[in-house]
Formats: structure tokens, sequence, C-alpha cells
């Protein structure tokens, strides 16, 4: 049996799994698509053998190891998770958080708590910026809705606040999984090679997306080479590491785990 790749399908996962889909990994793997908070699931629930998960649930399920050199991230300004206001940000006393959203939504709580210094309260809401608005002071919206927003809301980049107050990048999924033996031999491999093929078929990319977004193809390269970061590097780790400490000073986690990097 082929392992299980659980894969949330926003369009800054294309790059990874392009090699899986039409590269030189096809027919290795199977994929299934959803949400990033899903993909979480799939794995905790043992549906899923890998996922792209969101980095907050590295340090809250048991026993994942992670594929190094690779993430989701973003060194400056992501655009596609937004923190919306429809008051002033000193003035923000709830927000609504995207159900889709698991890291950014912690990553939310921090900013209030830690950078803003304002106590507010936050609630689950269906990724509809409007509907979302409409009983909270804020919301988090996140992924291609995001991506497309074009409401009249204050927007907050929540990359580019992070950098604004920490002066490193942030890193919102990883790679992790629960597999042994044979099928550790290629893991990496394979996937690395998956998104260097997937950026080096960004043209294609552009062109599947681009209508499927409403946006155009130029947006789409913009966003997946300037907006988005797919590596791990030492920028990025340190990034992701003090999220964790954070996120442990927040009581959103109760302890930090070591990255496992299952080598």
């Amino acid at each position: 049996m082929k392992p299980r790749v659980s894969v949330v399908q926003y369009l800054n996962t294309a790059p990874l799994v392009w090699g899986m889909l039409h590269g030189d990994q096809r027919e290795r793997y199977d994929l299934a698509f959803t949400t990033p908070a899903v993909c979480a699931d799939d794995l905790e629930a043992g549906r899923a053998d890998i996922g792209i998960v969101p980095s907050i649930e590295y340090q809250r399920l048991d026993g994942l190891k992670l594929l190094p050199g690779l993430s989701i991230a973003s060194k400056h300004r992501v655009r596609s998770v937004l923190l919306l206001t429809r008051v002033p940000i000193e003035k923000v006393r709830s927000v609504a958080l995207d159900t889709s959203s698991r890291t950014s939504a912690a990553l939310v709580k921090i900013l209030f708590a830690k950078f803003y210094e304002i106590e507010v309260a936050a609630r689950a809401s269906a990724p509809d910026a409007a509907a979302m608005l409409s009983g909270a002071d804020a919301a988090l919206l996140i992924g291609d809705p995001a991506l497309v927003y074009d409401g009249d809301a204050q927007v907050f980049d929540l990359a580019s606040e992070w950098r604004k107050f920490t002066g490193l990048p942030f890193v919102f999924a990883l790679w992790a999984f629960r597999l042994s033996g044979r099928w550790l031999d290629n893991l990496y491999q394979d996937f690395e090679s998956s998104r260097d093929q997937g950026l080096a078929h960004l043209d294609e990319i552009a062109a599947e997306w681009a209508p499927r977004l409403g946006i155009t193809a130029e947006a789409v390269r913009i966003y997946l080479t300037e907006n988005i970061d797919y590596t791990l590097d030492e920028e990025n780790l340190a990034g992701l590491r003090l999220f964790y400490r954070l996120a442990r000073e927040a009581g959103i986690i109760p302890s930090v785990m070591e990255l496992d990097f299952g080598k």
C-alpha cells in the first residue's frame, strides 16, 4: 500500500506536491486534499502517514517526525494569512478565528497578548469574512479566501506583523510523518524533489490556479516566489522556535518539544 499523504487544498501547497501529481514521484503516494486543521486530524487518527500540518500541531501530537529543510513559511509579507478589523486595532475586543486554521489562530492570540497587549475574546468561525466581522471586531482569514479578499476592512498581514515585532520569518506548516522501515529510504529525497519540480513549473501552476482564484498568472507567480518560502533554513527555524516559546508562555501549549527530523 502506498503511503497516504494529507495535503492542504490551497495554492501555497501546489509546488510541494507537483512531483507527486505530475512528476517523478507520480503514483508513489496516495494524496488526499483538505484543510490545514484536518491534515493534523488525519495524522492523529491514523488516516494519513504524512501530512502538511499546522506548525503548532507538532507540539500537540505525539510521535511525529519532521522532514528537514521543508516548510510553508513567509520571510516578510504572506498575503494569505490576514487579520481583518472593522475598528482600530487598539479597540479590538473580539476576534473570529477561521476554523481552517490552528497555527494562525495561535499567532493571533500571541500577537494580541504579547505584542498588542490587548485582551480579546476569541471564537471559532467558518471562513466567511463578512459573517465573521458581523459578529466580532476582527477576523482571522487564511488561505485562498484571504489571498483574494477585496473587502473594506482594515487588513493586517500576520507574517508582516510577526516580522515587525520579532525580526524573524514565520513558519506556518511543516511536513510531519509517522512512517518507518523501507518508506524512509527515499522519503526526504522524494518530497524535496517534488517541491523543486513544482518551483520549476510555476508557469503551469499559475495557468491552472489563476482562473480558479480569479487573479492573474503573474499574481500567482509573485505569491509563490516572493510571499511563500518553502525552506526550513536557520532563520525559519529561529522563528519557529520563538513561536513555540511564546505559545507556551501564552498557555497555548503546555510545553515545547524539540524538533525531531527523523534522521
